[in-house]
């Protein structure tokens, strides 16, 4: 089992990835994080935001289900949000380079580095 720094560390080894965080979403505070090109602070606590209102909405439908990944594409970047099956309540901010990055493979880095990361 890996730290959360050195979970990150690894996500970061990822062709285009700038940053990533780990989020506590009860209170939107990061655990860990690394790199640079977003603001890391007010991303989490905005992200919390869109974790939240998701299962709120699977709730209201219904949906006996768990959320893999959210994923967001932006003019030049991928913001992905992945909440953690180990630890309920937090989840994986994970931002990419939408030019330099290949998204299949950032999203099975970024399974593979929650299974091994430890708390």
């Amino acid at each position: 089992m890996a730290s959360i720094q050195s979970s990150l560390e690894n996500l970061l080894t990822a062709d285009g990835a700038l940053c990533a965080a780990v989020v506590d979403s009860a209170s939107g505070m990061m655990l860990g994080a690394i790199g640079t090109g977003v603001d890391l602070e007010v991303a989490a606590a905005g992200n919390t935001e869109v974790v939240r209102a998701k299962l709120k909405t699977m709730r209201a439908l219904g949906l006996n289900d768990t959320i893999e990944d959210i994923l967001i594409t932006l003019g030049k970047q991928y913001h992905l949000l992945r909440p953690m099956a180990q630890k309920e309540g937090v989840f994986i901010y994970f931002v990419l380079d939408k030019a330099k990055s290949n998204l299949a493979l950032a999203r099975r880095k970024l399974q593979d580095v929650e299974k091994d990361m430890a708390f």
